[in-house]
C-alpha cells in the first residue's frame, strides 16, 4: 500500500530541474546559409522590441484605459484614420491618447513619447449610394452585364444594372479588356465597351456590394488631384490639434508631397510627412519620393490590388532596403494580424509576415482594424511586440553593419556618418546594452539607428516633440530630460538623470554591472563617446541593502557588548578581593560625578527656562504700559 504522506514529503524534497539557458549563437558565420542554418528557435528574446508598433485608434480603442494598456503593452505610434469618423471623433480620440499618456507617466514617474499620426482619406474613386438605402448591398453575380456611369443623376439611385462612379474622366483613360476592381478587390469587372459617360463592363468575381465603395483601376494613370478637400480641412485640424507626423495617402509623385507642406504652412512645419505608396505611379516614383518625404509607408492594401499579389513581396522588399539605404524610417503596414480581429492568436503565416518585416529592415510595424475595431487589441500588441524582439535577437548584425557601411562608403558618406557608424560598430564589439546619446539635435541619433545596431540607442533630448517624432526610427527609445529643457549643459548630469530614467522604464537590467556606450554630441563640432560600466540599484535593492546594514550594525554592536560582559566575567574571576573592592570603589566614584554632571545640566536648563520667563514677563508688562499709554 503506498503512503500518500511519506510520497508528497518525498515530491517536495525533490526540487524541480532548471531548464538549461539557451546560449544565442552570435557567429562568425561563413554565409548567408550558414547563418540561417544556424538560426535557434529556442534563443532568448530581448526584454522589448527595438521596432516601433503602429496602432490605430477606433471605436475598440477610444478609451483613455484601454489606450494606457497598448502604450504598456508596446504601443509608439497612434494612428488616426481619417478615411472613417468624424472631426469629433478624433478630437476625442486625441484627448483620450494624451490622457492615457499623462496616466502613465504619473505610474511609472517618468514620460514616454507616443507620436500621434494623422492617416488621411487621399484621392480615391467611390461608387455612390445603392438606391435601398446607405445599408442597402447589391448582389452581383458573375456573369452579368453592368455598367458603370459618371452621371451625377445616379448618385443616389445605384443598382445591379448600373453604378455611379465619382471619377469623371473613367470613361476617357478605360479601354475594352482593362480591370477595374470594387470593394478592395473583392469584385473584379472587365471593360467590354465606352460609350459616352458610361462604361459598360462584364462581372468576373460577384459578391455582395454596399452603398460607397472604393474603385481601383490597376496599372492606368489617374490624374486625380492630389490632395482633396476633405483633405485639406483635416490637415488643417492636424495643425490645430498639434499632431506629430501626416501618414499621406496615395502618394503618386514630388508634387504630392510639396502640395500636403504647402497646406500645413509656417504653423505646421514641424509636422514629418510619411508617404504611403499605394499604386503602380508611387513605386515608379519611389527614389524621388523618398527623397522628399520623410518616411515611407509599404501600405500593401491598395497596393494589393493595383499591383498582382505576387509582386507585392517584392516591392516591399525593394522599398524597405531603399529606405534603409537613404536612412529614412519605413513602416510595413496592412493585415499584418488580420486573424486577431476576430480570434487571440494569429496565423502561423501572420507571424512570419510580422518576422519577414523585421528581417527585411522595416523600422516599425503597423495595426489596422486589429486595434481599431477588433476583439483582442492588446494582445494583438502583445504578440506583435514578442514577434519583433524574437526576431531581433537572432538578426546577424554584423552582415547587415557591414552592407550599410559598403553603401554608404560608394555614395560618399560625410564625416558624420562615418563617426556614428562607428560608434554602432564599437557599441556591438564592446557588447553594449545601450547607446545613450545626449544631444539638442535628433540627427546623431538617428544615423546610429541607421546604423542598426543591435542595442537601442537612448536618445536624451529637451523637446517632447522631438522625442515623439523620432520613435518611428528603429531602436530609439527618446527620454525627454528636464535639465536640457532649462539649458543645462552639464553632460555628467543629464547623463545620470538620463540612466534614472531608464530604469524607470525598464530599459536596463538594474542591480548588476552593465556596459553602456555614452555619446556626448551636445557641441556639434565635437562629439566624443567611451564605453562605461555601471552598477544602477533599484530602490527596492537600496532599501534591501541598507535594512541588511542596520541589521550588521546591530548584530556587531549585540556581539561587542556581549564580548565585553565574558572579558569582564573572567577578568573578575582572577582578581584578588582586594582589587575587586577597589574596582567597586572607583565604579562608586564614576557614578557619583556623572550624576553630578546631569545636575549640573539640569540647573542650567532650569536657569534658562526662568530667564526666559522673566523675559516675557518683562515685554507683557511693556505691551500694557503701551496700552494704557495710548
Amino acid at each position: 500500500m503506498i503512503n500518500a504522506q511519506s510520497f508528497s514529503d518525498e515530491a517536495k524534497k525533490q526540487k524541480p530541474k532548471k531548464k538549461p539557458k539557451v546560449k544565442l549563437d552570435r557567429g562568425p558565420f561563413a554565409s548567408h546559409i550558414d547563418y540561417r542554418s544556424r538560426l535557434q528557435f529556442n534563443a532568448p528574446s530581448l526584454a522589448y522590441p527595438l521596432s516601433g508598433i503602429v496602432c490605430t485608434l477606433g471605436p475598440a480603442t477610444k478609451d483613455p484605459q484601454t489606450i494606457l494598456r497598448l502604450i504598456h503593452a508596446g504601443m509608439r505610434v497612434v494612428r488616426l484614420n481619417f478615411s472613417h469618423g468624424t472631426h469629433e471623433f478624433h478630437c476625442r480620440t486625441i484627448n483620450a491618447a494624451r490622457q492615457a499618456v499623462e496616466c502613465y507617466a504619473q505610474q511609472m514617474g517618468v514620460y514616454k513619447p507616443v507620436a500621434l499620426a494623422l492617416d488621411t482619406k487621399g484621392p480615391e474613386i467611390r461608387t455612390g449610394q445603392n438606391s435601398g438605402g446607405e445599408k442597402a448591398e447589391l448582389d452581383l453575380k458573375q456573369g452579368d452585364k453592368i455598367k458603370l456611369s459618371t452621371n451625377k443623376d445616379l448618385e443616389t439611385k445605384c443598382s445591379k444594372e448600373s453604378l455611379y462612379v465619382s471619377y469623371e474622366n473613367l470613361p476617357k483613360i478605360v479601354k475594352p479588356c482593362d480591370l477595374i476592381y470594387l470593394d478592395d478587390g473583392l469584385i473584379s469587372l472587365r471593360v467590354t465597351e465606352v460609350a459616352g459617360c458610361e462604361v459598360h463592363c462584364e462581372i468576373l468575381n460577384g459578391g455582395k456590394l454596399g452603398s460607397r465603395k472604393g474603385v481601383n483601376l490597376p496599372g492606368l494613370p489617374v490624374d486625380l488631384p492630389s490632395v482633396s478637400d476633405k483633405d485639406k480641412e483635416d490637415l488643417l485640424l492636424g495643425v490645430e490639434q498639434n499632431v506629430d507626423m501626416i501618414f499621406a495617402s496615395f502618394i503618386r509623385e514630388v508634387k504630392d508631397v510639396h502640395a500636403i507642406r504647402e497646406i500645413l504652412g509656417a504653423k505646421g512645419r514641424h509636422i514629418k510627412i510619411i508617404s504611403k505608396i499605394e499604386n503602380q505611379q508611387g513605386m515608379q516614383n519611389i527614389d524621388d519620393i523618398i527623397a522628399v518625404s520623410d518616411g515611407i509607408m509599404v501600405a500593401r492594401g491598395d497596393l494589393g490590388i493595383e499591383i498582382r499579389a505576387e509582386d507585392v513581396v517584392l516591392a516591399q522588399k525593394s522599398m524597405i532596403a531603399k529606405c534603409n539605404r537613404a536612412g529614412k524610417p519605413v513602416i510595413c503596414a496592412t493585415q499584418m494580424l488580420d486573424s486577431m480581429v476576430a480570434k487571440p492568436r494569429p496565423t502561423r503565416a501572420e507571424a512570419s509576415d510580422v518576422a519577414n518585416a523585421i528581417f527585411d529592415g522595416a523600422d516599425c510595424v503597423m495595426l489596422s482594424g486589429e486595434t481599431a475595431k477588433g476583439n483582442y487589441p492588446v494582445e494583438c500588441v502583445q504578440c506583435m511586440a514578442a514577434i519583433c524582439a524574437k526576431v531581433e535577437s537572432v538578426l546577424w548584425y554584423e552582415h547587415i553593419q557591414n552592407e550599410l557601411r559598403n553603401c554608404l562608403k560608394s555614395s560618399g558618406s560625410d564625416g558624420l556618418t562615418s563617426v556614428t557608424t562607428g560608434i554602432a560598430e564599437i557599441a556591438s564589439l564592446g557588447q553594449a546594452k545601450a547607446i545613450i546619446i545626449v544631444s539638442r539635435c535628433p540627427v546623431v541619433a538617428q544615423l546610429i539607428s541607421q546604423s542598426r545596431p543591435r542595442c537601442p540607442v537612448i536618445m536624451l533630448t529637451q523637446s517632447p516633440r522631438v522625442a515623439r517624432q523620432c520613435v518611428i526610427y528603429r531602436g530609439i527609445y527618446p527620454l525627454v530630460i528636464e535639465e536640457m529643457a532649462h539649458g543645462c549643459n552639464d553632460f555628467g548630469l543629464i547623463l545620470s538623470s538620463g540612466i534614472k530614467q531608464m530604469a524607470q522604464m525598464k530599459l536596463m537590467d538594474t542591480d548588476r554591472v552593465i556596459t553602456l556606450m555614452s555619446v556626448d554630441a551636445l557641441e556639434a563640432q565635437k562629439i566624443s563617446f567611451r564605453l562605461l560600466s555601471i552598477n544602477h540599484q533599484s530602490p527596492e535593492a537600496k532599501c534591501k541593502a541598507t535594512v541588511l546594514a542596520q541589521t550588521k550594525g546591530h548584530k556587531a554592536r549585540a556581539m561587542k557588548k556581549e564580548q565585553i560582559q565574558k572579558c569582564k566575567k573572567l577578568t573578575d574571576q582572577v582578581k584578588s578581593p582586594q582589587q575587586l573592592e577597589k574596582c567597586k570603589k572607583l565604579a562608586a566614584k564614576r557614578q557619583r560625578r556623572l550624576e553630578r554632571k546631569r545636575l549640573e545640566e539640569e540647573r542650567k536648563k532650569n536657569e534658562a527656562a526662568d530667564k526666559n520667563s522673566i523675559c516675557k514677563l518683562i515685554m507683557a508688562q511693556a505691551k500694557k504700559n503701551t496700552d494704557d499709554d495710548d
